[in-house]
């Protein structure tokens, strides 16, 4: 079996040549002018490892390594690369004539030796700079060494910790080894056929330096920079100093010389212009977007390697290339940043088709345009508002309440000539149409201020009877299993045309009282208050601390009579403080706890069971399932100690606040000019914004019970097929589609385990994202940055202000509430909340997220509770280290890191 295979062989894979043997084998093979070369396939690695015994010295040496510990990754790498040098001399005679054969093939001139691991340039992953190279290779014996020294970098620290990183498992990997004639170079670079930076993907970036591109690689030096549009017209061109060169020695290796150079272009603009059409060419082999390491010779450009740019966030589906969208991220103003699940994704569809119907839209939800999908995400398309003079307004004003940082991204995109407005005012049809959906909405609001003492208990009266009416539609558990998830799929159409009932009344609840707030804030402005920045009035905030109605409130107000009855039982609250989270769980699940607390928490899960992070998500779990997060929060709330820091103890201080704050409010508005009036009409808007403002809380809730009876009935059915063979796991039914779910209740033949499979790596894969732009056009544009975006290292961060008040404390991040460790008085930093993290709140000082705007959940709760927030603050988990000193000012937004990190418990 020879373990050499030319570029021209077409039988080069991933698992015999790793990534980068295969893209240069394939572009080779295309014409592409490739340096001639071969690979040096995984068989001789593994050959190479079996012959000396490696594999139980590497599993030895990676036991004991934490990816996060860079002290020991680099101790395992040491020992591992010392026992492959001193394996290299005993290379096989087999091996070595076949690899001396093939450099002979070559001229037996300089080379350039690579590396290529079967875990490397995946279509998922980059592991660019994770082994090594080595250039300008002369000789036999130095190219043996080469090739010897490149299996040994598969075992550097940073690749160790890359795959670790990444849930790649080091057992099995393999390193193939490129030979290819070696380019002395007069510029090289890297090319990228998508703007890295921004995500544009009609426009070429190309790097270029002066000589070979180890300079450029290792960061030595600055290239020029130019910008390619699809015409091939150089839109932004960069001249860079260029003042160190990477030039080939005669006898081998290579030497860096100093230059002065920062007046030329490293190459002219035709190359420039033939790199561009070359990159879009191997582009559109790829079908994405390729990172391509290049090099000019004698009036020849080269392709040296090419892999997928990882870094760039996926585009969005199901537009077109000639019309640009412009689409925020739903998750953003929910809170939730993971990956939803292919149904959970098709019940927002639905939601928002039955939303449509209000207005007289008859939309299907398959075909939807204003909900996108890209990166397993959902993005609401605000194009055509964007387009219109009076929707581009209402859609900047809604998404400085719900999102400030996506609202930031679309003013820069003002200028943009895809966007301009087009339309002046509304069409007749469509005011018609808002008319007839907003008639019913109007006739409600006016009916609810005009009594604001008894319509919320009617409201809600209301829904608890359409949602117990739900629950009695369900399908019943007596039925087979895929009886039932066929019952379940026509609930779906059900719960579209029903929606066309709850939301003039819930719109209704919820306008009735954030109106006020705005009525409010305009009386206290026209009274002499300036303006907060970027939010509203924190006097008029203040009303909205300590609010009834609200169901999230209640739900955690709950939560700490659960907490109390424990605490009156010193003994089993001691167990609970001691025992952790999981063995509690497990004690839970089997009935085990002590009768008090088994009760307890029962009873709270019977109620608020439905719930759970990421609740929107249909496929998500809820705390009837996961119940941990709930013990958690138990044991955070057993902390404290100090009874005025009770959460009930909060929430009633939070309602003398107000209340204080009314009289302050009316106050101050009877001074102004037509004060005795304007002082009505406070108080008028004051008793609407109390009463009402805590059902803001209340679509969501309505919407989740709806998703609770849904949810039930699949994975009752999952665990069925489960049982039958059918599945090989209960929740497999939410990476089903809608349509898909009736095809498979109807027991059409499909492989549905390797298509669930598949969605669920993929889902794996998005997860990992920790960053997600607020902001996404059709074209990869993509807009990452939050409010108060300042330098890395800055001594004060700022976002935008949603609750106001200062509090100083020690932060602590929080990515997963699941396992939050908050202590009482810490500070809550973390990417965004949904309900499922209200239990934290009472225990936090303060509050900061990375998004959301003043309407969002977690800015609701925070003013109810008097918690200090600021939320949409630019990569704050990032910036911001557990145990660091802050001072928050909600009403400012703005944060003071006041020290270094403290170490936290």
């Amino acid at each position: 079996m020879s373990h050499i295979l030319p570029f021209s062989d077409d039988a080069a894979t991933l698992a015999n040549s790793g990534g980068k043997g295969v893209n240069l084998a394939r572009l080779s093979r295309l014409g592409l002018p490739v340096p001639p070369g071969f690979i040096v396939t995984t068989a001789a690695y593994d050959q190479f490892v079996r012959t000396a015994s490696l594999a139980p010295l590497i599993e030895n040496a990676l036991h004991a390594t934490d990816s996060r510990d860079s002290d020991s990754l680099e101790a395992a790498s040491l020992v591992i690369r010392a026992a492959f040098s001193e394996a290299a001399p005993r290379l096989s005679d087999v091996l070595t004539g076949e690899i001396l054969s093939a450099y002979r093939g070559l001229g037996a001139s300089a080379v350039a030796v690579r590396s290529s691991a079967t875990a490397e340039d995946l279509p998922e992953l980059s592991f660019a700079g994770q082994q090594d190279t080595f250039l300008n290779v002369i000789g036999e014996a130095a190219l043996l060494q080469a090739v010897a020294a490149c299996w040994s970098s598969l075992w550097t620290a940073r690749a160790i910790g890359y795959r670790a990183r990444n849930g790649i498992a080091s057992e099995g990997i393999a390193l193939a080894v490129i030979v290819q004639a070696m380019v002395q170079s007069q510029a090289s670079g890297v090319l990228f056929t998508a703007n890295p930076l921004t995500g544009q993907r009609n426009q070429v970036v190309i790097d270029a330096t002066l000589g070979l591109g180890e300079a450029l690689v290792s960061g030595q030096t600055e290239p020029d920079h130019y910008v390619v549009d699809a015409t091939d017209v150089i839109v932004a061109r960069t001249l860079g100093a260029k003042t160190v060169q990477t030039v080939g020695e005669a006898g081998g290796g290579i030497r860096t010389i100093r230059v002065d150079a920062s007046a030329q272009q490293a190459i002219p603009d035709e190359v420039i212009a033939q790199l561009a059409g070359l990159g879009r060419q191997v582009a559109a082999e790829y079908d994405e977007p390729q990172d391509i390491e290049w090099a000019w010779s004698g009036g020849r450009v080269h392709l040296l390697q090419s892999r997928a740019i990882t870094s760039l966030y996926p585009m969005l589906e199901a537009t077109a290339a000639d019309d640009l969208r412009a689409c925020f991220s739903f998750g953003a103003v929910q809170g939730v940043l993971d990956p939803f699940t292919p149904l959970g994704q098709d019940f927002i569809r639905t939601a928002f088709a039955g939303g449509a119907r209000m207005f007289g839209y008859d939309l299907d939800w398959r075909t939807l345009r204003v909900v996108r999908l890209a990166g397993e995400r959902l993005w609401i398309d605000v194009t055509a508002p964007m387009r219109n003079s009076v929707g581009r307004t209402v859609i900047q004003n809604l998404l400085s309440a719900a999102e400030p940082g996506a609202a930031q991204a679309l003013r820069q995109l003002v200028n943009d000539s895809q966007l301009q407005t087009t339309q002046r005012g509304l069409k007749l049809s469509t005011l018609a149409r808002i008319g007839r959906g907003f008639a019913p909405i109007a006739a409600r609001v006016v009916r609810n201020w005009r009594h604001p003492d008894r319509r919320p208990r009617q409201l809600r009266e209301q829904m608890d009877a359409r949602v117990a009416a739900w629950r009695a539609q369900a399908p019943p558990a007596t039925l087979p299993p895929r009886q039932r998830i066929a019952a379940v799929a026509g609930q779906f159409d059900a719960f579209e045309h029903q929606l066309t009932e709850y939301v003039p009344d819930l719109f209704a609840a919820v306008f009735a009282g954030v109106s006020m707030l705005l009525v409010l804030d305009r009386l206290l402005a026209h009274a002499g208050d300036a303006p907060a920045a970027g939010g509203f009035n924190p006097l008029a905030l203040q009303l909205t601390r300590g609010l009834a109605n609200n169901v999230t409130t209640e739900m955690d107000l709950v939560l700490t009579r659960v907490a109390r009855a424990i605490r009156a039982e010193p003994a089993i609250a001691d167990s609970f403080r001691d025992t952790g989270t999981n063995m509690l769980a497990a004690a839970y699940r089997n009935g085990s706890l002590p009768p008090v607390a088994q009760q307890e928490v029962e009873a709270f899960l019977k109620r608020f069971g439905m719930r759970g992070l990421g609740e929107i998500d249909l496929g998500r779990p809820r705390w009837r399932e996961q119940p941990e997060q709930i013990l958690d929060a138990l044991r955070s709330y057993l902390s404290i100690v100090d009874a005025a820091a009770a959460p009930d103890a909060v929430f009633a201080r939070s309602e003398k606040q107000a209340e204080a704050a009314a009289a302050a409010i009316v106050s101050r508005v009877r001074k102004s000019r037509g004060g005795r009036l304007k002082a009505r009409v406070a108080r008028f808007a004051i008793h609407r914004l109390r009463a009402f403002g805590g059902l803001r809380e209340l679509p969501k809730f309505v919407v989740i019970q709806h998703m609770d009876e849904l949810r039930t009935a699949l994975l009752e059915s999952g665990r069925a097929l489960v049982e039958d063979g059918d599945l090989a796991r209960a929740d497999d039914l939410f990476y089903l589609r809608r349509d898909e779910l009736r095809l498979y209740a109807a027991g059409e033949k499909r492989d549905w385990s390797a298509l669930i499979g598949q969605r669920r790596a993929r889902e794996l894969f998005e997860s990992r994202r920790r960053q997600i732009p607020r902001l996404l056009l059709s074209d990869g544009r993509a807009y990452y940055a939050g409010m108060g975006a300042t330098p890395d290292g800055a001594v004060r961060l700022t976002g935008s202000p949603v609750s106001p008040g200062v509090a100083e404390g020690f932060a602590r991040i929080v990515l997963d509430p699941h396992s939050a460790g908050l202590q009482p008085g810490e500070i809550l930093v973390c990417p965004g909340t949904d309900p499922a993290w209200t239990p934290l709140f009472f225990a936090s000082a303060a509050l900061i997220t990375e998004v959301g705007g003043m309407m969002t959940h977690g800015a609701v709760v925070a003013r109810e509770f008097g918690i200090p927030a600021v939320v949409g603050v630019h990569d704050a988990t990032r910036r911001i280290q557990t145990g660091q000193h802050l001072r928050v000012d909600g009403s400012s937004g703005v944060i003071t890191l006041l020290d270094a990190p403290t170490p936290a418990n």
